[in-house]
């Protein structure tokens, strides 16, 4: 804020000390000045379904498309739908054109920030191969010196095992993170949809859960024979998207292995069933399998015309087991975030047929409210909802992203103030992103961010 005193009341949420409750705030020249947590008695009507106060919100995994392809998305415009979604701090995958595999880029990136004005955080990752070929390390080293984060090939896996164990024996020297797509591209060649009922009915090719757990298999078992020579490796599995994958990955961590993950708000709440025109959220599907509700045509949830094509993207929509298995996964924390993906495309890309689009939904802007969906339903408390999209994505990035989020007193204010009670539509119009790929417009979704501070300045105030 660049002036006076502000005094906020309302739920506040701090996975930081892990509390939540009541209090009242006073931000003065966008510093959080006073921080007081309230007695039952001075609470009065204050609840979770009211005013919430929480941390600034942390992506692990966006897409802003500058350089390269800026009719789909710029950094400006990217910061501007990251504030709306109540993000104060964005990290930026490197499959832009040119590939952020060199200094260079990250210097042009960082410019097109500062000249956006937003006071949203910008943090970048590095390629891990040259190019994001596949084929020779990046030049890692001058990568951490300008300040990457961590060094990822999203879009694709790290095609060759031997490059990924020597990019995690080089980004562990480093004190850096491997985030890795995981996909044998070899069973997901031509694939369309999730392998299963609603692949074989609408006559799709299908996308077999075995393409995602055998290439984290692959990818733990790298990281176990690497922290042998380098205990500072480390590895995150970005978008896990099934049953067996999280399992592999909590196995994994069973063994005390340095390997995180994440899921997105779109595998946590929707399902393949989308695709053939239903509209119900993960957690209202029954999962019986003797259950005739089970299928959408028997039960009558299709209520909408198929192949949408915003509904298409990497990894695919699943099954509701396995959007019940993310949900899990998050409460035991071995799923340690919730991550957009945000994948904004142009309308040439998308109005295509549907097994000619390309992949990726526009989630920034709708990822809260997604979650908070989830959380009046019982998916998931409150608390670690908050520390999915705070804390947990912090603890994968390190200190070396110089971000610690949590309601501090003394400290430039970066929170997001929420309206959990009040609703929005979600429409082209609404949405800051230029990418207006969501499977979600025509929605009206729970809790209107009101007002995001990022660093003590107004990142998003409604008008």
């Amino acid at each position: 804020m660049s002036g006076g005193e502000q005094t906020i009341r309302g739920w506040a949420v701090d996975p930081s000390v892990g509390r939540e409750g009541a209090a009242e705030l006073t931000i003065r020249d966008g510093v959080l000045e006073r921080l007081e947590w309230l007695s039952d008695a001075e609470a009065e009507e204050i609840t979770p379904a009211g005013t919430l106060i929480l941390p600034g919100l942390v992506d692990l995994h966006a897409h802003f498309r500058e350089p390269g392809n800026e009719d789909a998305e710029t950094v400006a415009t990217g910061l501007a739908a990251a504030a709306h979604g109540g993000f104060t701090t964005v990290a930026l995958m490197p499959n832009t054109t040119p590939a952020i595999d060199e200094p260079s880029v990250v210097a042009r990136i960082r410019a097109a920030a500062v000249a956006s004005g937003s006071p949203v955080r910008t943090l970048i990752y590095g390629s891990v191969s040259a190019g994001r070929k596949g084929e020779t390390l990046s030049a890692m080293g001058e990568l951490a010196d300008a300040g990457v984060v961590g060094f990822s090939d999203d879009g694709v896996s790290v095609r060759s095992g031997m490059l990924l164990r020597n990019a995690l024996l080089y980004a562990g020297s480093l004190g850096l993170p491997i985030i890795d797509h995981p996909e044998d591209h070899a069973l997901t060649d031509g694939a369309e949809a999730n392998e299963g009922l609603i692949a074989t009915v609408l006559g799709l090719k299908g996308w077999p859960s075995a393409a995602e757990a055998g290439s984290v298999a692959r990818s733990i078992a790298i990281l176990e024979d690497v922290v042998h020579d380098v205990p500072g490796a480390r590895l995150h599995l970005t978008h896990i998207s099934t049953a067996e994958g999280l399992h592999a990955v909590f196995t994994g961590q069973g063994k005390g292995l340095p390997v995180t993950c994440d899921v997105t708000p779109h595998h946590l709440a929707l399902t393949d069933e989308w695709i053939a025109g239903a509209r119900r959220w993960s957690w209202d599907v029954p999962r019986y399998e003797d259950s005739e509700a089970v299928d959408p045509w028997v039960s009558g949830a299709i209520v909408a015309p198929p192949f949408h094509t915003s509904l298409r993207v990497n990894p695919p929509l699943r099954s509701p087991d396995d959007a019940a298995a993310c949900w899990v996964h998050l409460g035991m924390e071995s799923a340690i975030a919730i991550a957009t993906d945000h994948a904004p495309h142009t309308e040439v890309d998308k109005h295509v047929e549907f097994g000619w689009a390309i992949n990726g939904i526009s989630g920034i802007e709708t990822a809260l409210s997604v979650v908070l969906a989830g959380v009046a339903a019982g998916q998931l408390p409150l608390l670690k909802a908050i520390a999915a999209l705070t804390t947990g994505p912090t603890s994968v990035l390190g200190d070396r992203a110089g971000i610690a989020p949590g309601l501090r007193e003394g400290e430039p204010a970066d929170l997001v103030v929420v309206d959990a009670g009040a609703t929005w539509s979600v429409t082209a119009a609404a949405l800051r992103s230029k990418g207006k790929n969501t499977p979600l417009l025509g929605c009206e979704l729970p809790g209107v961010v009101r007002l995001v501070l990022a660093g003590g300045r107004v990142a998003y105030a409604e008008a």
